[in-house]
């Protein structure tokens, strides 16, 4: 196979990689605003047991076909229970933020993720980072401050819930990349158990009855998810993390949009000043990053941009 011919197909599962996150990250966004309906009339622990339920609608057939017994066949068993730890909280501390917060609030603590992407791949998946995007990391970090409202409010426990969990969503994401040999099939098998076994435990004393719509409303979320869960693993183990991370901002356009036509939500003044910065940080991460893989290597300056 010749440079030309190596180069074009690793272009290609890059441009694969994007497409895949895009998708991904809009069925997340349908995701979260399913989650928020069904939280408000639901406990968390319930909503997470129905929604494993019915993400097994989707893994069933992909978990035969591979083989039951590949589930228990996989690299660095230690990264692998971090890794559905992370996913696991991410979920939970979700749902119980976006009980109490407009979508677009919750969303905007979660858009720091690949702020943390960025500065936790430096240290676990060796795609450093220059001075340039440390300073953005940081300046990412005072959008994050000022979209919690730096006051009294900022210690509220759905402010806090926001922003724990997409910091578990960060390093979920991270350890995916790193654990990219692992099936995809397995990845979210073994977070969809643990969400089940999280919901279980939650739901006790809090089960209530429901009608055939909310059924199935429940099961619905659980495709959607891990629909979206299958085609982001897939597209961090097509391109890097660094470079797949800004595209998680269209989430926030979405959940923007979704909070206004389902719940009449508006983002305030502090939240989109918040959630500009946060964009731009990111947005900057992703151009040195895009512009030291692309400009020739005796160009790139000592410090690594």
């Amino acid at each position: 196979m010749t440079t030309k011919t190596a180069a074009a197909n690793a272009g290609n599962l890059i441009i694969t990689g994007v497409v895949l996150m895009l998708l991904g990250d809009l069925l997340f966004a349908l995701n979260d605003a399913m989650g928020k309906w069904l939280v408000a009339s639901f406990a968390v622990g319930q909503v997470l047991v129905i929604r494993s339920v019915g993400a097994f609608i989707v893994l069933g057939p992909m978990i035969l076909r591979q083989g039951p017994m590949a589930l228990f066949r996989v690299e660095q068993k230690g990264l692998q229970f971090i890794r559905v730890f992370m996913a696991t909280v991410d979920v939970a501390l979700f749902y119980a933020a976006v009980a109490y917060l407009p979508l677009a609030d919750v969303m905007t603590f979660y858009m720091a993720g690949p702020i943390y992407i960025a500065a936790l791949s430096h240290f676990f998946l060796g795609e450093k980072i220059g001075w340039r995007r440390w300073l953005a990391v940081l300046i990412g970090f005072a959008g994050v401050v000022i979209a919690l409202r730096p006051s009294t409010a900022m210690l509220s426990l759905p402010s806090l819930f926001g922003l724990a969990g997409s910091l578990a969503f960060a390093l979920s994401l991270v350890m995916s990349r790193y654990l990219r040999s692992t099936s995809d099939t397995t990845l979210v098998t073994w977070q969809t158990i643990a969400a089940l076994v999280t919901g279980i435990v939650l739901s006790v004393g809090h089960w209530q009855p429901a009608t055939l719509v909310d059924w199935s409303g429940m099961l619905l979320l659980g495709v959607v998810a891990s629909c979206a869960h299958l085609l982001v693993t897939r597209s961090l183990k097509l391109a890097p993390a660094s470079l797949l991370a800004p595209l998680q901002y269209t989430l926030l356009l979405w959940a923007i949009v979704l909070g206004y036509l389902f719940f009449n939500d508006i983002p305030d003044a502090q939240i989109i000043v918040g959630a500009a910065i946060i964009v731009v940080a990111g947005l900057f991460i992703f151009h040195r990053k895009n512009l030291k893989e692309t400009v020739p290597t005796e160009a790139v300056p000592p410090d690594g941009h």
